[in-house]
This record gives C-alpha cells, sequence and structure tokens, in this order.
C-alpha cells in the first residue's frame, strides 16, 4: 500500500448556496445536508482533476463509495449563506482514499468554520461492489 498526503497543497474549494431545500422549519440548515455539501465538493474537485465519475464507470467500471464518515458540526449555517466547501486528501491507498472537509461561512469579516468531517470512501467494483484499486489516472492527478 503507497501514502499519498497533500497536506502541503491547498485544499481545493468548491462554492455554494444554502437553499430553503437544504434548512429545516427554522432557516437553518440540516445536519444531514453537509454531508450532501461534502459530496458535492468531492464530485467537482474530482472534475477539477479531469475526472467524472460517469465516464469512469464507464471506462473503468469502479466507482466510489463512501465507507465511513464522521462530522463535527460547530456552528449552524442559514438560509442564503454562502459556503465554500474544501477538499484535502490525508491518505490514499490503492483501494481507497480518506478525505478531509470543511464547511466555511463566507462574511464580511471573513470566512468562519461551520463544519468539519473526515470522509472514506473506497473504490469499487459497479456491478459487485469488491474493492478495486483506484485507477492510476486519478492517483497520478492528485495534488501531492
Amino acid at each position: 500500500m503507497h501514502q499519498r498526503s497533500t497536506r502541503d497543497t491547498p485544499p481545493y474549494r468548491f462554492q455554494l448556496r444554502v437553499y430553503w431545500e437544504d434548512t429545516d422549519a427554522g432557516g437553518v440548515v440540516f445536519y444531514a445536508n453537509y454531508l450532501k455539501f461534502f459530496e458535492r465538493a468531492r464530485t467537482e474537485w474530482l472534475r477539477s482533476l479531469g475526472h467524472q465519475q460517469e465516464a469512469m464507470r464507464a471506462a473503468t467500471g469502479v466507482v466510489f463509495i463512501v465507507t465511513d464518515t464522521t462530522v463535527r458540526y460547530l456552528r449552524p449555517a442559514r438560509l442564503d449563506d454562502l459556503i465554500a466547501v474544501t477538499v484535502e486528501v490525508r491518505h490514499a491507498g490503492r483501494a481507497q482514499m480518506t478525505i478531509a472537509q470543511q464547511a466555511w461561512r463566507q462574511t464580511a469579516e471573513g470566512e468562519e468554520l461551520l463544519a468539519e468531517g473526515t470522509i472514506r470512501i473506497g473504490c469499487v467494483d459497479a456491478g459487485t461492489f469488491r474493492p478495486q484499486r483506484i485507477p492510476n489516472a486519478i492517483v497520478e492527478s492528485l495534488p501531492t
């Protein structure tokens, strides 16, 4: 197994706006929606590296699945907030990656950390869900 850490590289950032559909009756982002925000950011991060998930499935027969998550909630996001979600690879193995993610609220004064998490994703065969090697093209495109 090989390790690759990208802690010296600035994290990828993806911006999104909080809409009604993201909130509860009080106008606060429903806690599970942070996982959706993190997923969108990881998808766009892969796209920024030149990899589209559907194209990867069609070409290699593999997909990424989430195998483990931990999320810590610090402050509530609210309707109409502008949020930046970061993606940073902490470890890349043969068939899985551990990714650190954070959600930051954009304010006039700067940024405020709302939530942070660690997401482990595994590479699996799209039909059998058996572990597979992460395609070399993806491993080679990871920031170092």
